[in-house]
């Protein structure tokens, strides 16, 4: 069984009677050497910085004005690259909103026009007629009117 780990062949030690340590033997072989640096020790010291005051660096405001320059460059330069294409994408909602806009204007031009339609139907008409005893007319009560061309009625004054 050479290949199973040490933990799976653990034997206790056989005591023998001329040597009664031999637990403490293995004990010895097994024990770690010495580390390097191991007699260093480190103390931790508290510090006070309560009475101390940061002296202003000259060079950072300007370094501030600097990075906060490069953001708004940076901000700016982008919204002009990306305003072409957010002004197309709005244009093409608000012609899908159109598109939208007139199938309905049609959709009720037809429905209308169908309403129309059956309104003036002639077998609609009758059906009224009959129902308020309307009768057609004689041809001595219709009377016709003279038309007049655009040209007569502008002479008149």
């Amino acid at each position: 069984m050479a290949t199973l780990p040490k933990i799976f062949q653990r034997h206790p030690a056989p005591r023998q009677a001329g040597r009664p340590n031999a637990a403490h033997a293995d004990q010895r072989v097994c024990a770690l050497r010495a580390l390097p640096q191991e007699d260093v020790f480190f103390f931790c010291k508290k510090i006070d910085n309560t009475r101390l005051v940061r002296e202003p660096d000259p060079k950072a405001r300007g370094t501030c004005w600097n990075a906060i320059g490069a953001a708004c460059l940076a901000v700016i330069s982008l919204g002009i690259v990306m305003a072409p294409k957010v002004t197309s994408t709005m244009e093409g909602y608000k012609l899908e909103a159109l598109r939208a806009e007139e199938q309905k204007l049609l959709d009720e031009r037809r429905a209308v026009e169908l309403q129309e339609a059956q309104l003036l139907s002639p077998e609609r008409l009758e059906r009224l007629a009959k129902r308020q005893n309307l009768v057609t007319p004689a041809s001595n009560q219709v009377v016709h009117l003279e038309t007049r061309t655009d040209a007569d009625v502008a002479m008149v004054k």
